[in-house]
């Protein structure tokens, strides 16, 4: 707590020069206070899920013939044991976001080297073909929602031929999710058959090697007409570690290749969104190894509008098929809890704006009729200047089995709140 306090003391002289910087320099970024607490009892966690105070520093120079870019959060983590830098996982007083150089060797293609937030795909808060780091952690305990997107250190080329847009991402060493350790959040352990988090911390053997451990991303797409079409591949790993390897003892991300399509467009005044993947698990394609997870095939369907003046709604229908299921289901020990085949999530965004659009009320929830589980994200977002901004909201998880994914995260439910000055 005490250094949150000395760096938000820091915070405030800082503040009379940073109306002044953007003219001295091409610097902006902004200050962020944010609290959050837990709302029932976690034997395994401390009962504030957050507090921190954060400085965003954001550079730009334009060079005669390519663009730099630097981002970056200087953190005071109240929550973290150990302080020192990890630009991997973003732990640490600093989180370097990006730091890229932009050029274009041709007319007709652009290129991007360093480290870089890279998506791609029509999910709203649910991804199929958008395989880059996602950070989990961040995401659940009510830090703003561009957190949700961990940076890639990559090379990006992107070619415009006439018949398409080439968009070819190359991660030299595999970026894992930022996901559930157990270090700030329980989780279900299938290892102890039930709820863990700072007692059982995930120690996961990440494939590290650099040009060896590669990802490979290749986006194809095209408007026509109003419609956006897109083809997707990629080469690499499951973001998350959700193999286990015999020998080390550890949790491992296993290798995998993924092909989809998308599809988006108008519809009866509003936007559809189609989206399709195939999930190919490299190490377990026939689906009888219990220690790896099996290929997939995933769908989703989005429609979004406005209902009202000021009033938008957005509703999805995801599913997640496993593949050679009859498999899965003769290879996996007794007393290990079974998914389902089609797991199902539907999603729900509300969003109404009031007081000339400086507060913003909002409801993001997803609901699994397969799993019988739920996720809310309640949100208030007020303007008070052009500069300052306060946010309040929550993450409300529940189920009806502790294994499934939101249920795994119901003693983890919180509330929070932030204030911002940008500058």
């Amino acid at each position: 707590m005490l250094r949150i306090g000395i760096f938000f003391l820091l915070l405030i002289p800082a503040q009379l020069y940073a109306a002044q910087l953007p003219q001295l320099v091409d610097l902006h970024g902004f200050f962020d206070l944010r609290g959050g607490t837990r709302l029932q009892n976690d034997n395994y966690q401390r009962d504030t899920s957050l507090l921190e105070a954060r400085l965003q520093l954001d550079y730009s120079h334009q060079f005669e013939t390519s663009t730099l870019q630097l981002r970056g959060d200087f953190v005071a983590d109240d929550i973290a044991d150990d302080q020192g830098i990890d630009l991997e996982n973003g732990d640490g007083f600093f989180d370097l976001r990006e730091a890229n150089l932009l050029f274009s060797p041709t007319d007709y293609s652009d290129v991007k080297v360093g480290r870089q937030i890279l998506t791609w795909g029509t999910g709203d808060l649910l991804f199929i073909n958008d395989l880059f780091p996602k950070d989990w952690q961040s995401f659940f305990i009510g830090r703003d929602e561009e957190y949700l997107k961990a940076p890639s250190d990559a090379i990006l080329v992107s070619l415009f031929p006439e018949w398409a847009t080439i968009d070819l991402a190359l991660t030299p060493r595999f970026d894992s999710d930022r996901y559930l350790s157990g270090e700030r959040l329980s989780y279900w352990n299938p290892n102890r058959g039930r709820i863990a988090g700072r007692d059982a911390v995930i120690d996961a053997d990440q494939p590290d090697e650099w040009f060896k451990d590669y990802e490979l991303a290749l986006r194809l797409s095209k408007s026509i007409a109003a419609y956006e079409v897109a083809l997707y591949a990629y080469r690499g790993f499951w973001k998350r570690p959700v193999g286990y390897d015999l020998n080390s003892r550890r949790a491992i991300s296993p290798r995998l290749n993924s092909y989809g399509a998308s599809l988006r467009g108008p519809l009866q005044g509003g936007i559809y969104n189609l989206e399709i993947g195939f999930y190919d698990s490299r190490d377990d394609r026939d689906g009888d190894d219990p220690l790896q997870p099996n290929s997939e095939m995933r769908y989703l369907v989005g429609y979004e509008r406005e209902l009202a003046r000021e009033l938008t709604a957005g509703a999805q229908f995801y599913v997640e098929q496993l593949l050679n299921y009859d498999n899965y289901r003769s290879s996996l020990p007794t007393e290990q809890p079974a998914r389902d085949e089609y797991r199902q999530v539907l999603t729900l965004r509300l969003t109404k704006l009031l007081l000339q659009q400086t507060l913003t009320l909002s409801l993001f929830s997803y609901w699994s009729p397969s799993d019988q589980d739920y996720y809310l994200r309640p949100n208030l977002r007020y303007k008070l200047t052009d500069n300052w901004l306060l946010t309040t909201g929550g993450n409300l998880f529940g189920g009806s089995d502790a294994h499934t994914f939101f249920a795994q995260l119901e003693d983890n439910s919180n509330v929070y709140a932030g204030l911002r000055y940008s500058f």
